[in-house]
This record gives C-alpha cells, sequence and structure tokens, in this order.
C-alpha cells in the first residue's frame, strides 16, 4: 500500500518489507542490520529515478546518458573502459557509441598511445544536452520537494552526506554515477 503526499508515491513500511525496522528502539543505529534500510532506500531511489526519468520524458535513452555521463566524469575514455564502467559488453557499448556519434554528442579521435585505438570525448552539443537532462531533471525534483514540509527538506538535506558517501564504489574508490 502506497500512502500519497501531495501526488508523489511513497513507500509504506507495509511495502518496503514490514514493519519500520529502521528505528531501532534500544541502542546505537550502527549496530542494527541495515537490510530493512536498504531495501526501503532502494525501493524509493528506485522509484524516485523512474519517476523523474518518466516525467523527464527524454529524448537520449538511459544507457546513452548515463555513457555521456561517464565520458563527462572520466573521459576521455575508450570503447572498452566505457563498456566495462557501464557494466555493458563491447558490442552493445559500440552500438551506443554509434547512436550518440551520429546525434554529434560525442567525438572519437586516434588514441595518441595506439593508432589502433579510438578515444571517446563529448562533445559540445554532448555537454549541451546534458546540461539541459540535468537542468530539467532538476525542475521536476524542486517541484517535488516544494510539497515536502520543512522538517522533511530539513531530514533531507541532513542525510545528503550520508547518500553522496553511498555513491562511492568499493571497486575504485572514486564516486560513480
Amino acid at each position: 500500500m502506497n500512502a500519497m503526499r501531495g501526488g508523489a508515491d511513497v513507500a509504506s513500511p507495509e511495502v518496503a518489507g514490514g514493519m519500520d525496522e529502521t528505528r531501532p528502539a534500544d541502542g546505537d543505529p550502527a549496530d542494527e542490520d541495515p537490510t530493512p534500510l536498504a531495501a526501503r532506500l532502494g525501493l524509493v531511489v528506485g522509484r524516485l529515478n523512474r519517476r523523474i526519468r518518466i516525467d523527464g520524458r527524454q529524448s537520449v535513452p538511459p544507457l546513452q546518458l548515463s555513457t555521456l555521463v561517464t565520458v563527462e566524469q572520466k573521459g576521455p575514455l575508450r570503447l572498452s573502459d566505457l563498456a566495462r564502467r557501464e557494466a555493458v559488453t563491447a558490442p552493445t557499448m559500440s552500438r551506443v557509441l554509434t547512436a550518440l556519434d551520429e546525434q554529434g554528442l560525442v567525438v572519437r579521435t586516434v588514441d595518441p598511445d595506439d593508432a589502433r585505438g579510438v578515444l571517446i570525448t563529448l562533445s559540445d552539443k554532448g555537454a549541451e544536452v546534458l546540461s539541459e537532462v540535468r537542468n530539467h531533471r532538476t525542475a521536476l525534483l524542486a517541484r517535488r520537494l516544494r510539497r515536502l514540509d520543512p522538517a522533511q527538506v530539513a531530514a533531507l538535506t541532513e542525510a545528503l552526506p550520508a547518500l553522496e558517501a553511498l555513491l562511492v564504489d568499493d571497486s575504485d574508490g572514486n564516486a560513480t554515477g
């Protein structure tokens, strides 16, 4: 069962996995099993992300958009590096890059260290598209935040450092996304 607040889907504890086990009765919250919190957080973040993607009606599909962000943050990159970072096969990444190249969103250049290789960088148009997507998604999220009461906004503000820490990738110590 979902509670509705201002039209936004809010996962109730019942949907997320039973009683609200994320609030311990006694003791240090760090000693508690994080599984119930992980289940609720995953559900809420996933649903919110999906809602923003749907409301955003972006012209760039999710994998292409994710690839653009990766190229922006980590580029220039080879196709194999992009495939690994995006957790797809090289043939899949090749198709993604072809589509991005056809739209003028990326630039392919010869790898100076290996003339057989190609490096992918973000084009000016690609940077513009990312900026537009981010601005639009930020506006959508800001509209949802305006529905919350001040205490909820304060709680989210306080939780941001912890949420940002969750972005650190265990494998390389770098932020992802």
